[in-house]
């Protein structure tokens, strides 16, 4: 009956719960809002601390595909939209600037988590995550060029350093416990990690969700509009990413490139743009947390289609 473990056996519940949690009970976002960096700091580190300290990085000969594929995520897709938004029309849509920021950003944290969540080692993800992080003021700054209204570059790319700062500390400190305290950890050890790495996912939402309850409360259809667009946006881009790449990639790799193509980083740009570019789709990034948490309860079936090769 330990929580940690009941926590590890059903997580895609376990994020359902704080996602309704953070709905229904908007009170509580205030007090966790402190904690959400710290939050984000424990998930990685525990992700990480769970993977064979070899297997992290991988091969040095898999990098130029890594970079191949971050490149894909990070600056073909944000440039497809900017493309299809001239050719519509729809530039200054609020929904298309959405899609941008969507497109342009990073891999959340969580990814490595999520993918083993669904029964896939999460090593390939730790890798996208890394290098997407630490390529981002490259591929963005075309995307910046090409759409000035954007504006906050350099906040961007401060916010983006600080996270990449961040992200190696951190897993250099887990990959450090891993070889020295933590060399064989037991099959209970892990249940609880992995339970821990649920609940604190679970925990980070709640303080993210007030924007869609006070529109749910104010403007129901506004919110409803956001909501099924956000879902479209997120479920629709790991269903096309996934159905390209199943067949020309292992399975665990085209789960973590599909997965992380409906799943960006997109606080990064919200926390830099300035209020009045933001204001327009600030509900966005509430709504887009359902899908996000939604993610390994809705898509673990598809991804799990294709056994390993």
């Amino acid at each position: 009956m330990n929580p940690l473990h009941i926590a590890a056996r059903h997580g895609p519940y376990v994020l359902l719960a704080g996602l309704l949690s953070g709905l229904l009970l908007p009170g509580l976002a205030q007090p966790m809002r402190p904690l959400l960096p710290p939050m984000v700091v424990l998930l990685l580190f525990v992700t990480v601390l769970r993977m064979e300290p070899a297997r992290i990085f991988g091969s040095l000969r898999d990098l130029p595909r890594v970079v191949l594929v971050v490149l894909g995520l990070q600056l073909a897709m944000p440039l497809t939209v900017l493309t299809v938004g001239a050719l519509g029309g729809w530039l200054d849509t609020p929904a298309l600037f959405a899609l941008l920021v969507m497109t342009a950003a990073p891999s959340i944290a969580g990814s490595p988590n999520m993918c083993r969540m669904m029964g896939h080692p999460s090593e390939y993800a730790l890798r996208l995550l890394v290098i997407g992080t630490a390529v981002l003021p490259m591929t963005i700054a075309p995307v910046f060029w090409l759409a000035p209204q954007l504006g906050g570059f350099h906040t961007v790319l401060w916010a983006a350093l600080k996270l990449l700062i961040t992200i190696l500390l951190v897993t250099l400190t887990a990959v450090a416990i891993r070889k020295t305290l933590l060399r064989d950890p037991s099959p209970t050890t892990e249940s609880a990690l992995e339970g821990l790495a649920n609940i604190t996912l679970a925990l980070f939402v709640i303080g993210l969700m007030p924007s869609v309850s006070e529109v749910i409360l104010t403007d129901p259809k506004r919110a409803f509009l956001w909501i099924t667009f956000a879902c479209a946006a997120n479920f629709g881009v790991q269903a096309v990413c996934f159905r390209l790449t199943r067949f020309r990639m292992p399975t665990a790799a085209s789960t973590a490139v599909s997965l992380i193509a409906g799943n960006r980083n997109i606080a990064l740009f919200f926390v830099a743009l300035a209020p009045e570019v933001t204001a327009p789709i600030m509900v966005f990034i509430g709504a887009y947390q359902i899908p996000m948490y939604l993610t390994p309860l809705v898509m673990q079936r598809m991804y799990r289609v294709v056994s390993d090769r």
